[in-house]
């Protein structure tokens, strides 16, 4: 049997047998070792014994010992040799190393001018130490005691300071500050209002949520290439902003060698970037902060009672309204706890009566607010029918009512007739300029009577044509009789101011007594809002000037009157002139919680059968009434006599009471005159019935006299509407010359320029087209000159403060105008210097210095570093939020009122109040500043591409390219 490899079983068998065999070998031999091993072992342990072990141990250690003892002798023998030796010697940094180790640390240096102004490099310098104290050194001489990395921290900052320093020396701030602060604000507001439109389209219920996607939504399709969303509403976000933010800054501050040291890089910027740009930020948005900020910075104010209680009965937030019932129930609480007797207890019960009020005002506005049932008050108005009536010729001339009317006339189809009779206005006030320009020769010693005539006739026959002729569209409807009169003076007559006087005039009546017309309008919603607009719809227990318009305290103890009126035709003259006056004494009063001034005035006449003394009582809007009622009645009077002006702060401090009550003692000392009173019998009147022991009528109701002291002073400076409507650039005479080779458009521009504006189509956006709805505050101010600085400013917040955009052209210009001769009557062209003096004022050193100071002081009180500010309580925040209002609200000047109107001012100040009441929002708005500060600063760098790619990851910005990709799609296709 042969296997695979060709090898026979047999010797298999032979081979295994004999591996057998050696095997049993190998195991006989090595278990004879063992066994002679172990016994060598035990003879030698029973012939020496068992500590032979140990002897051998410490013969061994011995030698070893000896050993290193002759190694150690004889290396010191030859290391000495080596040292006399010439061997070559070791290294120099080695020894270089060696020596300085061995060096005792020297005193550092430190170099401490930053900005070359001492008094903004002391504050600095604390600074940067209060900073590496608190955030540096605490943790870091835990690991060393070596001050060179402390020192090269300090110098990387003061490098960056220096820099920073030297180049804001280099930039002319005005521009940021006259302009690109102010159109970042703008468009911050204007942002704002159309989210809350959006809000309020969508939903009735506003949360705040939405409200902050709804903003930033708009804010992408405005600013069309960045939106802050994340850095806004993501801390985390936020932190990686500021540290990219803060990289890039050192990479332009610090030299090439010091950007390049990692570790001192990463120190710098985590210290700028957390320690301080966060926490100051935070700060600066905090809504709670910004609300004590503006009550501290109108402090001198007082809070009115009306403003307050305005502010309750408006608010639609329900934790104001309980947290100023909750304060008005614990003041309730501890004025019942008193144990008061006598007089006391009458100011005390007029004090509960009050917070009774406060508190039922607010219980009924927040169960409104929580079932939802809102009263309409101007449907309300409507329905009582209880208005106010104001005169047609006195809605003509006042803006505001005039606007209110426009849209009305509009409504019904009669805005010809007021086209009409505007438009003639300004071809009055136009002829009437021109034809005094006649009496005046040029230079050249000609008359330009030729030209002048021309054009006012062709302005003449315009204006006929566009409204009176038989192709008018529309065409005003007057007696054929009238206008064919009118036409046949054109044709053969010179123009003159007057020659549409007699049509005008029955188009006035027309919309006098056309039932359509003003009739209509007196019982229409718009007729309530204008009432509202020129503040005709208070509570009669709410009206009020600055100290007071209710009726005055009448001084007589019975109330009687000593000498009426009625007798005072048989009184002469003589007995006038005994009359003397002196106010002997001022006090302060409250009467159903409005606080104003009282004037004894102590009054003396003599008679035949001896003198007669009385005291009498009034108040500073008696004054005022009583003036304006006298310069009315007698011609050149105010000229003559002047009236202690009015002041609406502080109004009620003692010194400021003690003055005027000089001021007005010299007011009726020099009307008692003996040539005063002689001048006019009726002034003579007027004064007894002023001083008699009585309270004292107003001659003027309250709306009479703000109307005469707003629109008598418009009507003298600016002619109202003439100016208005008037569309001549520049001055009329070189105006009508500049149009002469046009002298056909005339009319037509006059009538135009109000059909335009009537209907929101403003002639300034010819130019280039720019949407408002989806543009920055500033793409709309093409139509200013650039040099006029202070109308920018106030046009651009006007705009978008009071929203006069959403309002007709008319109004928008007619603000425009009055603004501007406001600038020229105050300062004239010397403002823009003013302007430029207050922003180098600004940028001074030691304005600098003081915000240096001010920002020490509020992080390291006392150089301490300040705690974490605990949140106050929502209650507290919630009644500071009222307080705001009612601050702003009482510092609005009443003129503000009169131009804008009542209603549309005290929405503009609440707007803006909201707009600061949202973290997220107040965020947006401080990196905004942040941005466009720096690219002023570093205008050679791209900082604009910079942070639109640091925004890029925007998810606002992502769904607004997703949308426009997928609406431009379908027209590319069609392409």
């Amino acid at each position: 049997m042969m296997l695979a490899e060709g090898i026979p079983v047999e010797h298999i068998t032979v081979i295994q047998l004999h591996d057998y065999k050696s095997m049993d070998r190998h195991d006989q031999t090595s278990l004879s070792i063992w066994g002679w091993g172990s016994l060598v072992i035990v003879l030698f342990l029973i012939k020496f014994g068992p500590f032979v072990i140990f002897y051998i141990f410490c013969f061994v250690g011995g030698g070893f010992v000896v050993t290193f003892l002759f190694g150690k002798t004889s290396s010191e023998k030859y290391l000495e040799q080596c040292e006399h030796s010439f061997l070559p010697p070791t290294s120099f940094g080695i020894t270089k190393c060696i020596d300085e180790m061995k060096q005792e640390s020297k005193s550092i240096k430190i170099d401490r001018r930053l900005t070359g102004a001492y008094i903004i490099d002391e504050p600095l310098q604390q600074v940067i130490q209060f900073s590496l104290r608190d955030y540096v050194q605490y943790w870091y001489y835990t690991l060393s005691d070596d001050e060179s990395f402390l020192h090269e921290i300090r110098k990387t900052l003061q490098n960056a300071l220096i820099k920073f320093s030297t180049r804001s020396k280099e930039i002319d701030w005005l521009p940021y500050f006259a302009t690109r602060l102010v159109d970042d604000f703008g468009t911050h507001l204007r942002i704002f209002r159309k989210a809350q439109q959006r809000i309020t389209e969508q939903d009735d219920k506003m949360k705040v949520e939405d409200l902050v996607d709804t903003f930033f939504e708009v804010e992408v399709e405005m600013e069309k290439e960045a939106c802050r969303d994340l850095v806004c509403t993501s801390p985390k976000d936020e932190e990686g902003f500021l540290r990219d933010l803060c990289e890039v800054l050192l990479y332009l501050l610090l030299p090439p060698g010091d950007f390049q040291n990692k570790i001192m890089r990463y120190f710098v910027r985590e210290i700028i970037a957390r320690g301080i740009l966060l926490p100051l930020i935070n700060q600066l948005s905090d809504p709670d902060y910004i609300n004590q900020y503006v009550i501290w910075m109108i402090r001198d104010s007082v809070c009115s009672y009306e403003a307050f209680m305005n502010i309750i009965k408006l608010s639609d937030n329900v934790g104001e309204l309980e947290a100023v019932r909750d304060k008005a129930a614990e003041e309730l609480q501890y004025l019942r706890s008193l144990d008061t007797a006598g007089d006391d207890i009458n100011n005390i019960k007029n004090q509960i009566n009050s917070l009774l009020f406060v508190k039922k005002i607010c219980d009924s506005r927040i169960l409104r607010l929580q079932t939802g049932k809102e009263i309409d008050t101007v449907k309300l108005a409507v329905k009582c029918g209880k208005l106010c009536t104001v005169p047609l010729d006195t809605i003509l001339v006042h803006n505001i009512a005039l606007q209110f009317f426009m849209d009305y006339m509009q409504q019904v189809g009669g805005q010809a007739h007021l086209f009409f009779w505007m438009t003639v206005e300004g071809y009055r006030v136009t002829a009437q300029q021109q034809l005094a320009v006649l009496s005046s020769p040029k230079k050249d010693g000609r008359h330009q009577t030729t030209q002048t005539k021309d054009l006012l006739r062709t302005a003449a026959v315009g204006v006929y044509d566009q409204y009176l002729s038989e192709k008018a569209s529309p065409r005003v409807n007057i007696d054929d009789a009238l206008v064919a009169k009118l036409a046949e003076k054109l044709n053969h007559e010179d123009p003159t101011p007057e020659i549409f006087d007699e049509v005008q005039k029955k188009v006035y009546e027309l919309m006098l007594r056309d039932e359509k017309f003003y009739p209509s309008f007196k019982q229409h919603v718009l007729y309530v809002r204008m009432l509202a607009e020129l503040d005709m719809l208070k509570d009669p227990s709410f009206r009020g000037s600055d100290d007071g318009d209710g009726e005055s305290f009448n001084g007589s103890p019975t109330g009687s009157i000593n000498l009426s009126l009625d007798d005072l035709s048989n009184v002469s003259s003589d007995e006038f002139i005994q009359l003397r006056a002196c106010i002997s004494d001022t006090g302060v009063c409250n009467d159903h919680g409005k606080t104003y001034a009282l004037y004894a005035i102590t009054v003396r006449r003599r008679t035949p059968n001896g003198e007669e003394v009385w005291k009498t009582y009034r108040r500073y809007s008696d004054f005022h009434d009583f003036h304006m009622r006298i310069t009315e009645q007698v011609e050149n009077l105010a000229s003559i006599l002047k009236l202690p002006g009015k002041k609406t702060f502080n109004n009620m401090d003692r010194e400021f009471l003690e003055k005027r009550k000089k001021d007005l003692n010299a007011y009726l000392q020099l009307l008692l005159t003996p040539e005063m009173m002689k001048a006019s019998p009726i002034l003579a009147h007027c004064v007894y019935d002023f001083l008699e022991n009585k309270a004292y009528s107003k001659g003027k109701g309250d709306f009479a006299r703000k109307m005469d002291t707003f629109v008598n002073p418009l009507r003298n400076s600016m002619r109202n509407v003439s100016n208005a409507v008037k569309s001549l650039p520049d001055s009329l005479t070189e105006g009508m010359t500049k149009m002469s080779d046009n002298m056909g458009k005339i009319s037509e521009r006059l009538g135009q320029d109000i059909k335009q504006s009537f209907f929101k189509e403003s002639p300034l956006m010819q130019k280039t087209y720019v949407d408002p709805e989806h543009s920055r505050v500033g793409a709309q101010l093409e139509d200013i000159v650039d040099d006029t600085i202070p109308l920018r400013i106030m046009l651009l917040l006007m705009d978008e403060v009071f929203d006069l955009k959403e309002r007709n052209q008319w109004l928008r210009r007619n603000i425009k105008n009055l603004l501007q001769q406001l600038i020229r009557a105050m300062h004239g062209d010397t403002l823009n210097k003013k302007i430029v003096d207050h922003v180098d004022w600004m940028t001074s050193p030691e304005q600098v210095a003081d915000a240096v100071k001010r920002f020490r002081d509020a992080f390291w009180p006392n150089g301490i570093l300040a705690e974490t500010v605990p949140r106050r309580d929502k209650a507290i925040r919630m009644r500071t939020r009222i307080a705001g209002k009612t601050k702003l609200l009482g510092i609005m000047p009443d003129e503000l009122k009169h131009i804008l109107g009542a209603e549309t001012t005290r929405k503009g100040i609440l707007r803006v109040f909201e707009m600061f009441q949202h973290t997220q929002l107040n965020k947006r708005m401080v990196y905004v500043f942040l941005e466009g500060f720096l690219e002023t600063l570093f205008p050679m760098y791209k900082f604009r591409e910079l942070f639109n790619k640091l925004h890029s990851r925007s998810k606002q910005m992502q769904r607004y390219k997703h949308r426009l990709q997928s609406t431009q799609a379908p027209s590319l296709q069609k392409r």
